[in-house]
């Protein structure tokens, strides 16, 4: 059972009080059950949170702990006062703590603009962002070699290495345009990169992994196969090893590692001219 209800409650989306708020729950032993309020952008929302959390504490028996984002003033000293007044809920207001002391830091007001996305669709790094997913979709598994040589990145492994994720993760969260292509029995036999990525080795990035990891994912794909048998598995990820040492391409294995370190540790080895954020 969870050990205490953790409100995340913002008056836009929600995502940054909630990326912040499970990075510091992260550095507790305990189990948490979460309740995500967002677009929390006036009075009577507000209200109807305080009610869910006063509830909350009266069925638990245990103070639910708020993070908030909340830039609206109205909706914050709502939230706010209702934790303060009672003993019934702890609040961690995360634009509070942080954008007050920079105010006074760079001497210029805030402009209490609710969210990263408000009027997207007049940023050009959200159109960026789009185009950027778009052309990932586009060249996934290798699927086309239209305008390849316009990649940031190209991503090569053994099928099932964690291509797809890592280049979905950068194009969203960077505004990459980033291209995977599997590497292939074929491609061992002949012992050559495929043919389209040759001349564009420069903006290779390998990923590999454990061959036991391997099997067990291909597994629940195609299960009792020799796609997915260990014996193929350690093959080819020795034969995908042996090519991207013999043909310098940086790599790592994605055996242990998390979408996040994978795609951190590829953007500090390839250091791209143009992030979006």
């Amino acid at each position: 059972m969870p050990n205490r209800t953790v409100f995340f409650i913002s008056d836009g989306t929600g995502i940054t009080a909630e990326t912040f708020g499970n990075a510091v729950l992260a550095q507790f032993e305990a189990q948490f059950r979460h309740v995500r309020l967002p677009f929390v952008d006036n009075a009577e929302k507000a209200h109807q949170a305080v009610r869910q959390i006063r509830h909350t504490a009266e069925i638990e028996g245990k103070r639910p702990i708020v993070f908030t984002t909340l830039v609206n003033e109205e909706v914050r000293a709502i939230i706010g006062g209702a934790c303060s007044d009672s003993p019934q809920s702890m609040m961690l207001d995360m634009f509070g703590a942080f954008v007050h002391p920079l105010e006074q830091e760079l001497g210029l007001t805030s402009n209490h603009r609710i969210g990263r996305f408000s009027d997207i669709s007049k940023s050009q790094a959200y159109n960026d962002r789009i185009e950027a997913i778009n052309y990932s979709l586009e060249h996934d598994d290798g699927q086309s070699n239209n305008n390849l040589s316009s990649a940031d990145v190209i991503l090569v492994g053994v099928s099932r290495s964690g291509k797809t994720p890592t280049s979905l993760y950068l194009a969203m969260q960077y505004g990459l345009k980033v291209g995977n292509y599997p590497l292939i029995p074929e491609d061992f036999d002949r012992q050559q990169l495929p043919p389209a990525l040759t001349p564009l080795k420069k903006k290779l990035f390998g990923l590999t992994i454990d061959p036991t990891r391997l099997a067990q994912i291909r597994n629940e794909r195609r299960p009792n196969s020799k796609y997915a048998s260990l014996e193929n598995c350690r093959y080819e990820v020795s034969a995908a090893e042996a090519m991207m040492r013999r043909t310098g391409i940086r790599w790592l294995s994605t055996t242990t590692k998390s979408i996040e370190e994978i795609a951190t540790t590829i953007l500090q080895e390839i250091k791209p001219e143009r992030l979006a954020y």
